[in-house]
């Protein structure tokens, strides 16, 4: 039996980020894949099972670094804007070094293996999170909403700034580029829209 090569791991986990930001999940195959790594396809199979394998081992991990980085020096009995920024500098920072391993699982949290994904996921992070939201409604910091409202509010108006500054660009084609000082100003809107 043949032996797992963690470098070699590695690259094809690379690889496979890749393809699927270039090429999408339709696109994507274990022939290509083994072929971009530079391996056998049987050697594919030392580490996935098959391609669904594959996927959702990636989703999984691409999403538990993505929890554990924004979970880095957070506390959820913080006070709620602090908290708050805590988890924006945290989610930004993470989504600026790693641009590709986000767009990827952006795919694949919109695929068919989504579930999966989430409820592999889920469990700590939502747990955290919904004792910090829970809180700062009951200290009077935070209105209660449906927690679509609440992650609308709270968090896409981050993920915007930081699609224009991978895009370059913002409205109408005017040069973009993420800074602190917009990152706290946006914030600080944020947090004033969510206050009681």
């Amino acid at each position: 039996m043949r032996t797992r090569d963690e470098n070699k791991e590695q690259i094809v986990r690379q690889k496979a980020i890749e393809m699927i930001v270039q090429e999408g999940l339709d696109g994507f195959s274990m022939q290509k894949l083994a072929k971009a790594s530079g391996v056998s396809p049987a050697t594919l199979y030392i580490y996935y099972k098959d391609k669904d394998d594959l996927i959702l081992k990636l989703g999984v991990e691409e999403g538990k670094r993505m929890s554990d980085a924004t979970l880095q020096g957070f506390n959820p009995d913080l006070p709620f804007a602090e908290g708050l920024r805590i988890q924006w500098h945290n989610r930004a920072r993470f989504w600026l070094e790693n641009p590709q391993a986000n767009y990827c699982f952006e795919q694949l949290r919109h695929s068919a293996h989504r579930d999966k994904i989430h409820a592999s996921i889920q469990d700590n992070f939502a747990e955290i999170m919904g004792k910090f939201v829970k809180k700062a409604i009951q200290n009077g910091e935070l209105s209660p909403m449906p927690i679509e409202v609440y992650w609308s509010i709270a968090f896409a108006p981050l993920y915007n700034l930081i699609r224009f500054h991978n895009e370059g660009r913002s409205m109408g084609g005017k040069p973009f580029i993420f800074s602190e000082d917009i990152m706290n100003q946006t914030l600080a809107l944020v947090l004033k829209a969510l206050k009681p």
